[in-house]
């Protein structure tokens, strides 16, 4: 807390305003985690839409699917993927509308790698949103080293085949960037 303000932290219901998703859109959360964001998801893009949630640690998808069986997100699929390697989601090539790597760019070793397989998955003109940490905040998020700047975010999307759009905001101490496949 700063002079009497509240810090704010992160919401996924009010940062998933900014994503303007539609029904029957196929959509995939690239490190999807414990899935903070997927029920979202799942109602954002209908009882026709997909949501592919995707994710490196096994337990996580294990508890991904928990969660899905939990909420009956009859929408949702869980994926044990690995965004470093060549077709490493198992998903198609060009089938989404719209990707996230949400607290998901500072963890990952070979950034551009991923960026490139994330771009397979997705359609000419789908959005990729990115959000991830602006700082380490003294123990809370990543490591001072592994903090990824959004200009340098920025950059790694425009070399793999993505155009920045526009920033929106993601709470305190994240930002959002938008970005478009070409």
């Amino acid at each position: 807390m700063v002079s009497g303000i509240k810090s704010q932290f992160m919401d996924p219901q009010v940062v998933a305003t900014h994503f303007h998703l539609r029904h029957d859109d196929a959509v995939a959360d690239f490190g999807a985690g414990g899935g903070n964001f997927i029920p979202i998801l799942s109602r954002a893009v209908g009882s026709n839409g997909r949501v592919y949630a995707c994710e490196i640690q096994k337990n996580l998808v294990e508890k991904l699917g928990a969660l899905i069986r939990e909420k009956h997100l009859s929408n949702v699929r869980p994926l044990w993927s690995d965004l470093e390697a060549p077709h490493g989601t198992t998903l198609g090539d060009g089938i989404l509308d719209a990707g996230f790597l949400i607290n998901t760019l500072f963890q990952i070793e070979q950034k551009k790698q991923a960026l490139e397989e994330i771009a397979r998955t997705m359609r000419k003109g789908a959005k990729l949103f990115i959000i991830d940490w602006t700082d380490s905040f003294g123990g809370l998020g990543p490591h001072p080293k592994q903090v990824v700047m959004e200009i340098t975010a920025r950059a790694l999307a425009e070399a793999t085949g993505f155009t920045s759009e526009r920033t929106f905001p993601a709470g305190d101490h994240h930002y959002g960037l938008a970005c478009r496949r070409m």
